[in-house]
């Protein structure tokens, strides 16, 4: 799983002023919350009058710049499509290098714009467990430096955070060495503890996808010894494709076993749902796919604070089907995407 760069989502330090600043920075009003949270939950996402969307654009991205070069060579219906990747907000993942100043760049550009980033954090030791996107920081220690200049680089500017994808269903599907189980729980606990105490970050602990661990109640112990009674919730469908309804399902079912937490999903490339019919790597750039619902806080539901595109459209899983190596822009992939959106 990879995806590369782009988000008013804020978290404050503490519940009762989260809505005072939540109102200031969004313009909006509360959607409410429908469970109790336990923890820390500083309260849901929350609309505002632009369509429910306050996460950050960012405008030098690959789709943008192939946009702008397919203009360029006269593919104007091309670039027009492209735009429906190039204009809509796309989390931007935190590479090893320079993360303080990654974090700080990303967070200060978004603050000018008046909007929030959605900042992926994928570096943890033995990640991918030697799969297409396999790295990570070298060992626990290497993992705190690198993440504690990432909270250092997002410093009291809005964030919001999606951690580590894969860690914990690795683990659960037994992907991952089970002897390396008690470090990761303790790394991604550091994470939930270290990004929580910015006043202004969300914490979503990824937790796979409706399609992957089919039981939901497998998860429990692990997000229990991740942290995520202190994270603002978790996430779902990062870099998948099963549609938002079935996430919503199993979100939801999720979050009673977690004390009513709070989650986000990613849509960015679930428009035409999972490619059916039992082919091998059906996650790995399968064909056909499109677009899913642009990003939004406006999700009709008190317990999903956000649709997002946590993957970049147009980002490649790896070198399947054709493909570049994970992360690497892949423009026939994306206009395919843009081509088949769902709206």
């Amino acid at each position: 799983m990879y995806g590369t760069s782009t988000g008013p989502l804020l978290k404050a330090a503490r519940a009762a002023a989260v809505a005072a600043v939540l109102a200031v920075a969004l313009g909006g009003c509360s959607r409410g919350d429908g469970a109790a949270d336990s923890g820390r939950h500083k309260g849901a996402l929350q609309s505002t009058p632009m369509a429910g969307a306050p996460f950050w654009v960012n405008p030098d991205t690959a789709a943008a710049r192939q946009a702008g070069q397919w203009r360029e060579d006269g593919r104007e219906a091309d670039a027009a499509l492209l735009e429906r990747i190039a204009g809509r907000p796309v989390a931007e993942w935190i590479g090893p290098d320079d993360p303080r100043g990654q974090a700080e760049d990303l967070t200060r550009a978004a603050a000018e714009a008046g909007r929030t980033p959605v900042l992926v954090l994928y570096n943890i030791p033995h990640r991918d467990c030697g799969q297409y996107s396999s790295g990570g920081a070298a060992d626990a220690d290497a993992y705190r430096t690198w993440l504690d200049q990432v909270a250092s680089g997002i410093g009291d500017r809005e964030a919001l955070v999606v951690l580590e994808p894969d860690a914990l269903t690795h683990l659960v599907d037994g992907c991952t060495p089970g002897r390396f189980a008690q470090e990761r729980y303790a790394l991604l606990g550091h994470a939930v503890d270290t990004l929580g105490d910015l006043p202004h970050t969300a914490v979503y602990l990824d937790a796979g996808n409706a399609g992957w661990v089919r039981d939901p109640a497998r998860l429990v112990d692990p997000l229990r010894q991740a942290g995520i009674e202190r994270a603002d919730g978790f996430a779902l469908n990062t870099s998948n494709f099963y549609t938002t309804e079935d996430n919503t399902a199993y979100g939801t079912r999720l979050s009673e076993r977690l004390d009513g937490k709070h989650f986000v999903i990613d849509t960015s490339r679930n428009g035409r749902g999972p490619l059916q019919g039992g082919h091998d790597e059906a996650w790995c750039n399968p064909p056909g796919r499109g677009l899913g619902t642009p990003p939004t806080t406006d999700t009709g539901n008190d317990l999903v604070d956000a649709y997002l595109w946590i993957k970049r459209p147009g980002d490649s899983d790896g070198t399947c089907k054709g493909g570049p190596k994970a992360g690497d822009w892949w423009p026939e992939y994306a206009l395919g995407l843009a081509r088949r959106a769902a709206s």
